[in-house]
């Protein structure tokens, strides 16, 4: 018995209608949002596999993609936002009846992983760019209090609102043409992520939360590297101002980025969008959520449990080490301020490395 031949999709049949997607998606397991040569374990391999499976799109080169920012590995997003070209089933003099249209968000759920979901989507003009039209982005970055100066880094946080060149704090990513690394940071805070406790631990959450229109590659990390330092009380909230000042330091000091898995891209703030919700898509993704918070959450209070027997064993009072290995790399026993170390390439430098192997193209970057 011969096997049954599908034909392919007549695309050519099709109407087509430009809107945004809204994502969310637990990074902690991929290789980053951008799909990679090298890698399948991207967001972006799984999502356009979900598109052009369901036919939503032809394909990723005429569906006039735009994308709100990357994030790197382990990185996750609550509230990632793609625009793009999708087919339609309504002609363009109807489409404005939005209860008729495709429902975008089921069809992709059901062949998107688990951890990957579209929450909701939206109309917009053919000329509307989710990178582009993007208002401001805001990250936020989850870490425990362990034995951190809280007032300290939020004070040092405090210094890198407004328009700086962020050189020394951020991987200056010279060779993709980046060379510009002035961007202004609208608000920057750290505070305790449930004030309602009434006696603070070291395993209480807080939170860095930073808004800019546009970030620098790894500027958060590395900014969280510093603050960890801080509340460490290995440096002063100053430092951060110091670093800013590119006149008396023109050369990043070595350090180490803060860890990857608690940095979430929390929001994307466009203007005039009415976002498109199916109450029932919805539903099921709670339902996705709750049970991910469930058994994550069980793991928790299991490895909390655990560690309140062997501390009420251990003879020392000082046990509040939880946030200590959110900072990167090996850790000296005797400290060595930031402004006595060892300095990185200047940014001269680099971009003169990369002019004389003609391999500079400038660009400006809006990436974490």
């Amino acid at each position: 018995m011969s096997e049954k031949v599908h034909k392919p999709f007549d695309f050519s049949r099709c109407h087509k209608r430009h809107i945004l997607l809204k994502l969310y998606y637990l990074g902690w397991n991929y290789d980053g949002f951008t799909v990679q040569e090298d890698s399948n374990a991207t967001i972006e391999h799984h999502l356009f596999a979900a598109l052009t499976k369901s036919c939503c799109i032809e394909s990723r080169e005429t569906s006039n993609y735009h994308r709100c920012g990357r994030t790197d590995k382990g990185v996750s997003s609550f509230c990632q936002v793609i625009s793009l070209d999708i087919r339609s089933k309504l002609e363009p003099e109807q489409q404005s009846n939005l209860s008729k249209e495709l429902p975008y968000c089921k069809i992709l759920n059901k062949l998107l992983p688990t951890n990957i979901r579209c929450i909701a989507w939206c109309p917009i003009s053919s000329d509307f760019s989710a990178r582009f039209d993007c208002k401001y982005r805001k990250y936020k970055y989850f870490f425990p209090r362990g034995n951190l100066d809280i007032d300290a880094m939020d004070k040092a946080v405090k210094y890198v609102i407004g328009e700086f060149d962020f050189r020394n704090i951020c991987k200056m990513d010279v060779a993709n043409g980046v060379t510009n690394f002035k961007r202004k940071v609208i608000d920057a805070k750290i505070s305790m992520n449930n004030q309602a406790v009434d006696k603070s631990t070291g395993y209480d959450i807080c939170e860095l939360e930073i808004t800019s229109q546009a970030f620098l590659w790894h500027q958060i990390r590395c900014l969280m590297g510093i603050l960890l330092l801080v509340g460490k009380k290995r440096e002063e909230p100053e430092i951060i101002s110091k670093l800013l000042d590119i006149e008396t330091c023109p050369q990043k000091p070595q350090y180490n980025m803060a860890h990857e898995v608690p940095l979430n891209l929390w929001y994307s703030d466009y203007k005039d969008t009415e976002w498109i919700i199916d109450e029932n898509e919805l539903i099921n993704t709670i339902k996705t959520l709750q049970r991910d918070w469930t058994l994550n959450t069980i793991k928790s209070i299991m490895i909390k449990n655990m560690l309140a027997e062997l501390e009420n064993i251990a003879n020392s009072t000082n046990n509040d080490f939880q946030s200590d290995c959110l900072l990167l790399g090996a850790q000296s026993k005797v400290y060595q301020p930031l402004m006595k170390r060892e300095v990185c390439e200047s940014l001269e430098n680099k971009i003169k490395h990369y002019e004389k192997k003609r391999k500079l193209e400038v660009v400006h970057s809006d990436v974490v």
